[in-house]
């Protein structure tokens, strides 16, 4: 009886009640994010090692290779042209579909379907399938060909080569961002576009004036997982182009990956990864303010 009273004032007091609730998810936060993040600022500053042993603390002598290679100031741009080119696209096309079929049209739940279908197809798959289409001789110089157009050397080209990425990813992206945007569509109230009619606003004004104001926690939304799902592109590099042509597709995430599985310089990878961490915590930070101006 003692016991059983005890634990009913403890579930009783509000937190204590709410620290019990939360101590599992704030172990496995601690585990599987904090402590790795924790460790990566730990390593950037070491030579990095398999094994403990074979640490050795170099101080801020990983930050300043980073500062003075020029290899990493390019993969910098590229890194920021990447995300910049992905991003308002992929917010941009699924916006306008969205709006598109959240009207009553025919074949409506068709078009919803073949949109999100890109979405759950694998990375790996649709790169493969891009690199075919876009290889010297493949389909899409037969069809540039086809209308008086020279063939364009897309992938062995430096200036080509990142646009056919980054057509992958908003290609990608299109499906899960419409789904997104129809979802916050149809939280905004019928009446007020009702109302809106009413007082002889037009197509333009009603979108404008309520759909983007009533779609604002879902762009937030949209924006930062677009953000995020490109600045950790990884495998549409690795399969249709592995960086290259010289260096011109090489984003921060394939450059940990090359320092640190290809070079085992893992001192130097994390320091790198340090840079991209901080620079999505940047870009998120930037997006916040800005909605929150708006």
């Amino acid at each position: 009886m003692a016991f059983e009273r005890s634990r009913k004032q403890l579930l009783d007091n509000d937190a204590i009640a709410a620290w019990i609730f939360l101590t599992p998810a704030l172990l496995m936060l601690g585990i599987f994010l904090i402590f790795p993040i924790a460790y990566l600022f730990y390593l950037s500053f070491t030579t990095g090692s398999f094994t403990a042993a074979g640490v050795r603390w170099v101080g801020f002598n990983n930050y300043l290779r980073l500062i003075l290679n020029p290899d990493f100031w390019q993969v910098l741009s590229n890194t920021c042209y990447f995300t910049i080119a992905t991003v308002i696209p992929s917010l941009v096309i699924p916006l306008g579909l969205a709006a598109l079929l959240n009207r009553n049209i025919a074949w409506r739940g068709l078009l919803r379907s073949a949109y999100f279908l890109p979405s759950i197809v694998s990375i790996v798959a649709a790169g493969l399938g891009f690199r075919w289409l876009f290889q010297t001789d493949g389909p899409v110089n037969t069809w540039l060909n086809a209308i008086g157009i020279s063939p364009i050397p897309w992938l062995g080209s430096n200036i080509w080569a990142m646009p056919v990425i980054i057509l992958l990813s908003i290609w990608k992206q299109l499906g899960f961002n419409m789904v997104v945007f129809l979802a916050g569509l149809q939280a905004i109230p019928p009446s007020r576009y009702e109302a809106a009619e009413l007082d002889g606003a037009n197509a333009w004004q009603q979108f404008w004036y309520i759909t983007l104001p009533g779609l604002r926690p879902t762009l937030i939304f949209a924006t930062i997982t677009t953000a995020i799902f490109t600045l950790r592109g990884f495998e549409q590099i690795y399969v249709v182009t592995g960086g290259g042509p010289l260096n011109s597709t090489n984003i921060l995430v394939y450059y940990i990956y090359q320092e640190a599985f290809g070079q085992f310089d893992f001192g130097y990878a994390a320091a790198a990864a340090t840079v991209l961490l901080l620079v999505a915590l940047v870009l998120v930070y930037i997006q916040l303010r800005t909605w929150d101006e708006e």
